[in-house]
């Protein structure tokens, strides 16, 4: 972890929150993990472990909670509604990468149904979630991991 990045996971938390049916449930099953060699550190690991993740991923929803489009999934959210869904998204991903946390939110097809997410929403996202990954100057072969990791969720997110 660059001393960059380190520094970055000080900065305070941001009380920007995603609608839990958007990125919060991510489950899905996930491919057995692979035996880790000690130069092949899980993707959990290389990204800094649980505070790493958790600050990338207050900054995230900061960015889609401020952006015009993606702030209508936000309405009528209580404080208790976004910490519940900024946890489902920090949890998701701890999994997602290698990390000990347990998902325990709903599967994306139920998460999304209604929601009428469209193309253009999923590509608001992608976009924050590359913005706040260059910001903590996460390197690139860890982004193409993360957006790997969420890439397959596409057809059960968008359309629904």
């Amino acid at each position: 972890m660059s001393p960059a990045f380190r520094r970055s996971l000080c900065l305070a938390l941001m009380l920007g929150f995603i609608p839990a049916d958007v990125l919060t449930s991510f489950a899905v099953p996930l491919p057995a993990p692979q035996a880790q060699t000690a130069s092949q550190d899980s993707l959990y690991k290389r990204l800094g472990g649980y505070d790493a993740i958790a600050a990338v991923s207050d900054d995230f929803l900061g960015h889609l909670v401020t952006d015009r489009k993606e702030s209508r999934f936000f309405v009528g959210a209580s404080n208790d509604t976004k910490a519940r869904i900024r946890q489902h998204i920090v949890d998701f991903l701890c999994m997602a990468t290698g990390g000990p946390c347990k998902y325990t939110g709903r599967d994306m097809v139920t998460a999304h149904t209604g929601l009428g997410i469209t193309e253009e929403d999923w590509t608001i996202t992608v976009k924050a979630l590359g913005d706040t990954l260059n910001k903590f100057k996460v390197p690139a072969r860890e982004q193409q991991d993360v957006v790997n990791a969420i890439a397959p969720l596409k057809s059960q997110i968008v359309g629904r």
